[in-house]
């Protein structure tokens, strides 16, 4: 594939360039706040469910507290 060089100011510019701008910036903001409701969501569920129900998953009311084992599937 041929990309096409625009001459600015002397300096050459490649239309295949690929520097980071505000748009990466905004997608990857976007997916962390996407992941950040995900794993509250998660955590209200748990926090919802009765001890005896906890304990059905291998839970208990402390672990559902500690971040690390609320979210040690991801």
């Amino acid at each position: 594939m041929h990309s096409s060089n625009i001459t600015i100011a002397g300096r050459n510019v490649h239309s295949s360039d690929h520097r980071p701008g505000l748009l990466p910036s905004a997608i990857t903001a976007v997916r962390w706040l996407a992941r950040k409701i995900g794993e509250r969501r998660n955590r209200n569920a748990l926090m919802e469910l009765s001890d005896d129900q906890l304990k059905d998953i291998g839970l208990s009311r402390g672990q559902t507290e500690s971040d690390v084992h609320v979210y040690s599937r991801y």
